[in-house]
């Protein structure tokens, strides 16, 4: 019999059903066995009236009885069964009104008696297992969030002719720092991980591709282990062709959000509601918008003195702007406008008349940066200029240089982290949490 998802029960009128999944939990009574199972869509109440004792005269119906019971009996926890009964509706059932009664219950994978983690289990220990850990209800509406959340990014993209690329992450020289790459044996030679799709996105622009984006891997060999850095994450990214100013980067920014945060409050913000305590809203557009010198004040005048001697905002200057701007604005996020050239990577355009200044911004949501974007600097000999600045040699550059050497449009773009997005938004602690498998400076498996 074709099995049926467990969230697909409730539709069905009595009858006979099959169901299969992990056993959560057994109520071994005298009289009566309950056992919850799980399945990837749900759970859902099963229940076998006990045969304990067969009799000296006992059929063979009997006897089948007491085999079911004992082999509910000694069910453990996880143990993947698959089940085939009678399904009854009945709202005294307090597990969505509905209950399956055992006809035969087949242990399809028999897991061990103790199970290494439990609720209380550290976060550490979680990861460890990982593959357990992600049973819960909870981790599992994490990632049909994040299906969802692409998946919306996605179609908006394409619905404005943007075209997805896949880039290599297997990099000859730096794209972003060298302080943060990590470099591995390549044939002869070396080679460099990629800390980001910059060069390439910016490649389809002289290419003529117009419009790109890129959902994908990205490595940064940054010993953090703060709770929203990875050394292993998610980049979304998109680049652009035409644009006036980073202003044209931020409005296709917050519109792709948009659309983003509508598809999750439609399809699971009652489930977000229900598991974390939190209601996911659609931002309102335009996001407001903050240059970083007058961030400063703003945050100087809550009466906070952000120490960093760099001029940028530090993790609890952020949180000062993103509460001020919960407070004046009503909004979850703020667009942190016209960073210092000091701050910035080479290849960010710097406004006409202060080249200390650039056309880029940093975008805070819920208190935390997420994303950095930027106007890219088209004109090769101010690229070259500006990267010897940063102390990189041109001779390293020159496959990305060339890009510039044969025409290339006025473009710009940005780089966004997905576990940090999923982390804010479903108010949760760390991109621990929100990262199907983590890799921090001391975390290679599972």
């Amino acid at each position: 019999m074709t099995r049926t998802l467990i969230k697909n029960l409730a539709p069905l009128p009595d009858g006979t059903v099959t169901v299969a999944g992990w056993v959560d939990t057994v109520r071994d009574q005298k009289k009566v066995q309950f056992v919850i199972l799980r399945d990837e869509s749900g759970a859902v109440q099963l229940v076998n009236p006990a045969t304990r004792e067969p009799g000296d005269d006992a059929d063979d119906a009997t006897r089948s009885a007491l085999a079911l019971t004992e082999s509910i009996s000694g069910l453990a926890h996880g143990s993947m069964v698959r089940v085939t009964g009678e399904l009854k509706h009945d709202e005294r059932v307090k597990l969505g009104g509905i209950e399956v009664k055992i006809a035969s219950l087949e242990v399809v994978s028999e897991a061990l008696p103790e199970t290494p983690i439990a609720d209380d289990s550290s976060l550490d220990k979680r990861l460890d297992w990982r593959f357990l850990d992600l049973r819960r209800p909870e981790a599992n509406l994490i990632f049909r969030v994040q299906t969802t959340f692409e998946h919306a990014l996605r179609t908006w993209w394409v619905e404005n002719d943007f075209v997805e690329i896949h880039t290599p992450k297997l990099m000859a020289s730096a794209s972003e720092s060298r302080a943060e790459l990590f470099e591995l044996e390549y044939f002869e030679g070396k080679a460099y991980l990629s800390q980001s799709p910059q060069f390439f996105k910016q490649m389809a622009q002289p290419a003529g591709f117009g419009r790109v984006f890129e959902i994908a891997p990205a490595f940064r060999a940054d010993p953090s282990f703060t709770s929203r850095h990875a050394t292993e994450f998610t980049s979304i990214d998109a680049e652009f062709s035409w644009v006036d100013s980073h202003e044209d980067v931020m409005q296709m920014h917050e519109q792709l959000l948009v659309a983003g945060f509508t598809a999750v409050v439609e399809k699971h913000g009652a489930e977000i509601e229900a598991a974390f305590g939190v209601t996911v809203t659609v931002p309102a557009v335009p996001f407001p918008r903050i240059p970083l010198a007058e961030a400063l004040e703003l945050v100087k005048a809550r009466g906070y003195e952000v120490p960093r001697t760099d001029g940028d905002l530090d993790p609890e200057g952020e949180r000062q702007l993103s509460a001020h701007v919960r407070e004046a604005f009503g909004h979850d996020f703020v667009f942190v406008t016209d960073y210092a050239s000091g701050i910035r990577p080479f290849y960010h355009m710097r406004h006409e008349g202060d080249a200390g200044l650039t056309k880029s911004y940093d975008l805070l949501y819920n208190g935390t940066e997420i994303s950095t974007g930027a106007q890219r600097e088209h004109r090769v000999e101010v690229l070259i200029a500006q990267a010897q600045e940063k102390g990189l040699e041109p001779e390293e550059l020159e496959f990305y240089l060339d890009f510039f050497r044969y025409g290339v449009p006025p473009h710009g773009g940005f780089g966004m982290g997905l576990a940090r997005v999923l982390m804010l938004m479903l108010g949760l602690g760390s991109i621990r949490e929100t990262t199907y498998l983590f890799r921090g400076p001391t975390r290679l498996l599972p």
